[in-house]
């Protein structure tokens, strides 16, 4: 038997074994990709709470994929066909014998590639606790989640005694698991939490957009890795992925900053990075089985459809603040069912291993369509019921105070800041504060400690103050900043105020 399993083990080409550990290493990178890409996004008051949800969520997913999470979702022995057995309990029995998604690899590297996926979704999800969801309990809610949702839904599509797998769905690296788990998902958990404050909502606008573009970049390097490695060997089938997946990125990004263009005449780098992400969300069910020549229709369909779809959390009345459904749950519907115009069993078959043809597309459209169903039903309903029940769970409650959400995730939950200083003058010309005091009073005084709500008092500023006092002045020396000294007091002249309110 020792003999046997030496020869099993020596029998894997190294060049697939140090591909696919190059490949999971570079999907593990956009764990902080979509840490940076959240905080970005995020007001600063609660962008690091954003860092810690998709950081700790990945520590909670390895945890959970060791446990059983690998057994629940690929156990060669379960034949349910919707969700595996404790077979491989704590990874008992995941050795060096070939792995049940493809020869190409042992069970042992498998498992890691696998755990990688799990650990992105779980991350994609999290961002729906942004601005007002408490980490601690979210973090419970990721551990139930992966355990009932995600792996059912692994099984279905990759083990191959699932149901969508028997069936020939075309699923290449995970638009059912993956972008419609995290997106439907996402919004389900939105939907649960309830929507944030409307003042937090007056002149809302992203804190950081350099760690945007920044996490956007490490996402895509990841992505290389997620969709190339889901050949599962240094084959043509890898390269053809990775092809697929830069086309689709680019013309993502590039339609939706035209589209952003056309109303505020400005090219965003918001826009383009949401449209490079739109793309390549398309392109992971779709990028193992199309010519390029189609990926360049997945990326431009996606970034039109995933724009106009950011417009649909309005029409739910879901405060999807992060846009998970637009982004993930959209574009994977759009890579599913574009596998049935241009899926290529030429392309497919560039691996060596796989020998499958798709159907004709009418009849492979319903396949996809029905797929399509029963994943998002299926993740939206479970994901509610869960987020439900964590919640009303004492000491679980999935969302903060009205207080806590004036004050910020990053004061109430971490106690850290991801940038620790605080800038008045944001705060007052966007409206939230001093709204009622500027009806009332021709100035105030603005007293605050960090990371406090101010403390309004009246009092008439200096001629001298008056004089001197400059809208383009240096932020540094702003009568709205309290960098320095946290007890300084400022004085504000509030008709000179007007100077930042029209902004």
């Amino acid at each position: 038997m020792d003999l046997i399993r030496a020869v099993s083990t020596n029998s894997y080409d190294r060049g697939d074994l140090s591909f696919i550990i190059i490949s999971g290493a570079m999907v593990s990178f956009m764990i902080p990709g979509l840490a940076f890409l959240y905080s970005g996004l995020s007001r600063r008051k609660s962008a690091l709470s954003l860092i810690w949800a998709v950081s700790a969520s990945n520590a909670v997913v390895v945890f959970q994929w060791f446990l059983w999470g690998y057994s629940l979702g690929f156990s060669p022995t379960a034949t349910s066909g919707f969700v595996g057995n404790l077979r491989n309990f704590g990874l008992m029995k995941v050795l060096g014998e070939p792995s049940p998604g493809t020869p190409l690899l042992p069970d042992i590297l498998y498992s890691f590639f696998q755990m990688e996926f799990a650990c992105v979704t779980a991350g994609i999800l999290v961002g729906g606790v942004a601005e007002r969801g408490r980490v601690m309990p979210a973090m419970v809610f990721i551990f139930i989640w992966m355990t009932l949702v995600y792996c059912p839904l692994v099984c279905w599509v990759w083990s191959a005694n699932g149901w969508a797998a028997k069936w020939g769905v075309l699923d290449f690296a995970g638009g059912g698991p993956v972008e419609i788990g995290s997106g439907m998902g996402g919004l389900a958990y939105s939907w649960v939490l309830g929507r944030r404050q409307k003042r937090e909502l007056i002149n809302f606008r992203p804190h950081n957009v350099s760690l945007v573009g920044l996490g956007t970049s490490l996402l895509w390097f990841g992505w290389i890795g997620f969709n190339g490695g889901s050949a599962f060997g240094a084959n043509l089938r890898a390269i053809f992925a990775v092809w697929n997946s830069m086309i689709a990125a680019a013309f993502g990004g590039i339609v939706w900053c035209l589209l952003d263009y056309r109303i505020n005449r400005r090219w965003s780098m918001v826009g383009l990075c949401s449209g490079t992400i739109a793309g390549l969300v398309a392109a992971t069910p779709s990028s193992g089985y199309l010519h390029p020549w189609a990926s360049v229709i997945v990326g431009v369909v996606s970034g039109v459809l995933c724009n106009f779809a950011t417009k649909l959390k309005f029409l739910f009345h879901v405060d999807d603040a992060l846009d998970l459904f637009a982004e993930h749950a959209i574009g994977g519907i759009i890579g599913l069912l574009f596998n049935s115009f241009f899926a290529s069993s030429t392309i497919m078959a560039m691996d060596g291993v796989t020998t499958a043809v798709p159907d004709e597309w009418v009849k492979q459209l319903y396949k996809q369509f029905a797929y399509i169903c029963a994943t998002s039903a299926y993740t939206f309903v479970f994901t509610a019921l869960i987020a439900k029940t964590v919640d009303a769970i004492p000491g679980l409650s999935l969302r903060c105070t009205k207080q806590d959400e004036i004050l910020g995730m990053d004061e109430v939950e971490i106690g850290e800041f991801a940038t620790d200083y605080i800038e008045i003058r944001r705060d007052v010309t966007d409206k939230t504060f001093f709204l009622e005091e500027l009806k009332k009073r021709k100035s105030f005084v603005v007293k605050a400690e960090m990371h406090e709500l101010p403390k309004l008092s009246s009092k008439n500023p200096t001629a001298e103050q008056q004089a001197n006092y400059s809208p383009h002045q240096d932020d540094s020396k702003s009568n709205f900043s309290c960098q320095n000294d946290p007890n300084q007091i400022q004085e504000v002249d509030i008709e000179k105020l007007s100077h930042y309110v029209v902004a």
